[in-house]
C-alpha cells in the first residue's frame, strides 16, 4: 500500500511502514548523516554491496531489501496512477519540486517535533518509569501527538494539555506545555533560520529594498518565532497565504505548461542552476601531475553544454566531482570517464579533442560526446576551428573570461574552453576575432571522429539494474493485483452472506417458503463458519465457486423481489401505450381529417397489433395474479418492456407519418404580369380559343396534386 492507505498502517505495521525516506539518497550506509538516523526510524536500513542504503521490509512473508531508489519509483508510480486517474488519460512526463538556491539541509519541521518528543520522553521516564524509546509503536505515537501540540502552540500561547491513552503498559500519560516553553528548547533551531535567508539574498545580489513581497510556505513557517525572524530580516510583514503542497503543485503544474509544447503561457521566466560548483580533474605532465578545472559554478544556468578542447597523444581519463568545501554530503564524487581511441596526428604531435560536458534539464552532469580532429595532408594550421562566434556572460564575475561557443541550438549555446592539459581559459575574444579578420592564411580542411567514452557514473544507477529494478516492480504490480483480486472475491462471498442473511428476516421473508429459507440460512452460516477457519486462505478460484453456490439459491429470491416490485409500473406503461394506439385506431375509422393520408393496410396492421398486444397483457396479467409470492413469475419485467418496444416499433411509424404538401400554382401574380403560357382552367371550360393566335391546351382537371 501507498499513500494515505499505508500512512494509516504506519502505527499498527511500523516495521514495514517505510516514511522519511528522501533523506538518504545519494548516501552511503556508512554515511555519519545515515548512522545518526538509523536509531529514529522504526523500519530497518541495510548496507547493499555497493555500500548505498538499503531499506529492510518484509514482503509476501519474505525480508526483503529494496533500495531507496525502488522506494522511491513506487511511490512515483503510484503518484502516476492517482493523476491518471483524476486527468482521464495517460501520463508520460511529471516536473518534481526544484530545490532551493540557499538552504539548511539539516534544518526543518521535524527537528521542532523532536525537541518535544525528546522532552517528554524524559519527562515519562521521571514521571511513569516509562522508556518510551524501548517501544517503537509508542514512539510513533509520541511523535503524532506532539506534532499535533506544535501546530497548537502555534496559534495559542496558553499552557496546552498533552493526553494520550494506553501509552504503554495499559498507562494512560498526560503533561502540558506552552508556547515560551517551546521556544526556549528550541533556541538552538531558530538561530539557524537566518542564515539561508542571508546567503539567498547574496546570491541573488539584491537588497532588502528590492524585495516587493513575502511569502513563506510549510508548516514550519508558521511557528510564531520562525515568522517573526523571516519578518525581522526582510523588514516586512510576511504572507502565509499559500498552503505548502499547494504551493508545489502550482509551481510544477506550471512548469509542466512551460516545458510542454501544448500549452502557451504568459512570459514567465525561471531559470534552472547548478546548485554546487561541478569540476573536472584529469593527469597532467605539470608539477603536481594533476589538472584541473571548475567548469560548472554555483549556480550556474542549467541545462547548458560546454564543450573543453585538450591536446592529447593517447587516451585519457577525466574525475567530475562536486567542489567539496560546498557539498553537504560526504562523497563528492560524480562520476569517472575514460576517453577511448585517441591517437596522435600523422606528424605525432598532440590531436585535438572536443569533449562535451552537460547539464541536463534534469540537473544530471554527464561528458556527453568527444571528437578528435584529424587534419589532413598537405594542410597549414587549423584556423577554421578558432572561427567560430564569441559571447561574454557580463552577469557573474567568475564568467568575465570570454569563452568561444558552439552554435548547437541549444538555448544557452555550448561554451568552449581552450585546454592545453591545464585548462587555462586564454581563449580571449580579441584572438580569435584577429585570426578569423586575417584572410591571408588559406582555409584548412579537418575531419573529425567521434571517440567512444566508458562511463562510471558513481550512485547512479546502470542501465541493466535500472531495467531490472523496473521489471522487479512491474512483477510487484501484478501480484498486487492478483491479491486484490484474491481479497475481493473473498469479501465478496463474506459480504453476500451477511446481506443475504439479513435480508431473509426482512423484504425477503414472503418470497421464499419456509423449506428454502431453512435450507438457505443453514448454508449461510456454513460458509460464514468456513471462512474464519479453512477459507482463511483459499485461491480465488474457490471463492468465487461458493458465491456461485449460494446465489443459485439467493438469486431466485432476489429475481422474485426485484420482479414483484418492477412489474406493475412495466404493465402500466404498457396499458399507456395500448390506450393511446387504441385512440388512434378509433380516430381514424372517424375520419378524423389528420389520418386520412394512412393506408387502410397500414391501419389494419397497427390494429391486429394493438390487440394482440392487449390479448397478450391481459392473459399474463391473469396467470400472474394465480401465483403464490414464493414462485417464480410467469412473465418477467424485460418481456414486458421488450412488448412494449415491439408495439412501439409497428405503431410509431404510422402515427407520425406526416400528411404530403400540396403546390398550388399562384394565379393572382400570372394575372397582374399578363404572362400567361396558355387559357387558365375556367377559361378551358368556359371556351375553347376565344382570341386570335391563342395557343391550344388540353381540357385538364380542376385540382392538380403533387406527391
Amino acid at each position: 500500500m501507498i499513500g494515505n492507505a499505508a500512512k494509516s498502517q504506519v502505527i499498527t505495521n511500523y516495521k514495514n511502514t517505510v516514511h522519511g525516506f528522501k533523506k538518504f539518497h545519494g548516501r552511503a550506509f556508512d554515511d555519519p548523516f545515515v548512522q545518526a538516523e538509523k536509531p529514529k526510524l522504526p523500519y530497518g536500513l541495510h548496507k547493499l554491496a555497493n555500500g548505498n542504503t538499503g531499506i529492510k521490509v518484509r514482503y509476501l512473508d519474505e525480508d526483503t531489501v529494496f533500495t531507496v531508489e525502488q522506494i522511491t519509483g513506487m511511490l512515483l508510480t503510484k503518484l502516476k496512477e492517482t493523476s491518471e486517474s483524476a486527468l482521464k488519460k495517460p501520463v508520460v512526463d511529471c516536473v518534481i519540486s526544484v530545490l532551493s538556491t540557499a538552504f539548511d539541509l539539516y534544518l526543518g519541521g521535524r527537528n521542532f517535533d523532536e525537541a518535544l518528543v525528546d522532552y517528554f520522553c524524559e519527562e515519562f521516564k521521571g514521571k511513569y518509569k516509562l522508556n518510551v524509546r524501548d517501544n517503537p509503536r509508542a514512539l510513533l505515537r509520541l511523535h503524532q501527538e506532539c506534532e499535533k501540540l506544535k501546530k497548537l502552540m502555534s496559534a495559542n500561547s496558553s499552557d496546552l494539555p498533552l493526553n494520550i491513552e494506553c501509552f504503554m503498559n495499559d498507562i494512560d500519560v498526560s503533561s502540558r506545555m506552552n508556547r515560551g516553553q517551546f521556544e526556549d528548547m528550541c533556541a538552538q533551531y531558530l538561530m539557524r533560520v537566518e542564515m539561508p535567508l542571508k546567503v539567498a539574498l547574496e546570491q541573488s545580489k539584491l537588497s532588502r529594498d528590492d524585495i516587493y513581497a513575502v511569502e513563506v510556505v510549510g508548516g514550519a513557517t508558521r511557528i510564531p518565532a520562525i515568522k517573526e525572524r523571516i519578518a525581522k530580516f526582510f523588514c516586512k510583514d510576511i504572507s502565509t497565504t499559500l498552503n505548502a503542497d499547494e504551493a508545489v503543485a502550482r509551481g510544477c503544474a506550471l512548469q509542466c505548461a512551460i516545458l510542454s509544447p501544448a500549452f502557451k503561457v504568459r512570459e514567465f521566466s525561471i531559470t534552472d542552476v547548478v546548485p554546487f560548483p561541478i569540476t573536472l580533474r584529469w593527469k597532467s605532465p605539470t608539477e603536481d601531475g594533476l589538472g584541473e578545472c571548475e567548469v560548472f559554478s554555483k549556480n550556474h544556468a542549467a541545462p547548458f553544454s560546454k564543450v573543453i578542447t585538450f591536446h592529447k597523444k593517447e587516451p585519457f581519463d577525466l574525475e567530475a566531482f562536486y567542489s567539496p568545501q560546498d557539498l553537504p554530503y560526504p562523497d563528492h564524487r560524480i562520476g569517472y570517464f575514460s576517453v577511448q581511441n585517441v591517437v596522435p596526428q600523422q606528424d605525432g604531435d598532440s590531436s585535438k579533442v572536443k569533449v562535451k560536458v552537460r547539464v541536463n534539464i534534469h540537473g544530471i552532469f554527464s561528458v556527453s560526446s568527444a571528437s578528435l580532429i584529424e587534419k589532413q595532408k598537405g594542410e597549414g594550421e587549423d584556423m577554421q576551428i578558432e572561427s567560430e562566434p564569441v559571447v561574454q556572460n557580463e552577469n557573474r564575475a567568475e564568467d568575465q573570461v570570454r569563452m568561444q561557443v558552439d552554435q548547437e541550438g541549444h538555448s544557452q549555446g555550448d561554451q568552449q574552453i581552450e585546454e592545453n592539459s591545464s585548462c587555462s581559459k586564454e581563449c580571449a575574444s580579441g584572438e580569435k576575432l584577429d585570426t578569423a579578420a586575417g584572410a591571408s592564411k588559406p582555409k584548412v580542411k579537418v575531419k573529425s571522429i567521434d571517440l567512444p567514452i566508458l562511463a562510471n557514473n558513481i550512485r547512479q544507477l546502470d542501465r541493466d539494474v535500472l531495467n531490472n529494478f523496473m521489471e522487479y516492480e512491474r512483477q510487484m504490480i501484478i501480484q498486487d493485483k492478483l491479491v486484490k483480486e484474491l481479497n475481493d472475491a473473498k469479501n465478496a462471498v463474506e459480504e453476500y452472506v451477511y446481506d443475504l442473511r439479513d435480508k431473509l428476516s426482512g423484504i425477503y421473508e414472503k418470497y421464499i417458503t419456509e423449506e428454502e429459507s431453512n435450507r438457505l440460512t443453514l448454508m449461510l452460516e456454513d460458509t460464514e463458519n468456513w471462512l474464519y477457519e479453512d477459507g482463511e486462505d483459499q485461491p480465488k478460484q474457490v471463492y468465487e465457486e461458493k458465491l456461485d453456490a449460494l446465489k443459485r439459491l439467493g438469486q431466485p429470491i432476489q429475481d422474485r423481489h426485484r420482479e414483484y416490485a418492477d412489474r406493475p409500473r412495466a404493465f402500466e406503461e404498457l396499458g399507456k401505450k395500448l390506450q393511446i394506439y387504441m385512440k388512434f385506431v378509433d380516430s381514424y375509422k372517424q375520419k378524423d381529417e389528420r389520418y386520412l393520408h394512412l393506408s387502410a393496410e397500414e391501419m389494419s396492421t397497427v390494429e391486429k397489433c394493438v390487440n394482440e398486444s392487449m390479448n397478450w397483457m391481459n392473459s399474463k396479467m391473469n396467470a400472474q395474479s394465480k401465483l403464490a409470492l414464493t414462485q417464480d413469475p410467469i412473465v418477467k419485467v424485460a418481456e414486458i418492456i421488450a412488448k412494449i418496444q415491439e408495439l412501439d416499433n409497428v405503431c410509431n411509424p404510422v402515427i407520425n407519418r406526416p400528411k404530403p404538401t400540396v403546390e398550388e400554382a399562384s394565379e393572382a401574380d400570372d394575372q397582374n404580369n399578363g404572362a400567361h403560357n396558355g387559357p387558365s382552367a375556367k377559361q378551358g371550360a368556359e371556351g375553347k380559343g376565344d382570341a386570335k393566335g391563342s395557343q391550344q391546351t388540353k381540357p385538364g382537371s380542376k385540382e392538380m396534386e403533387v406527391d
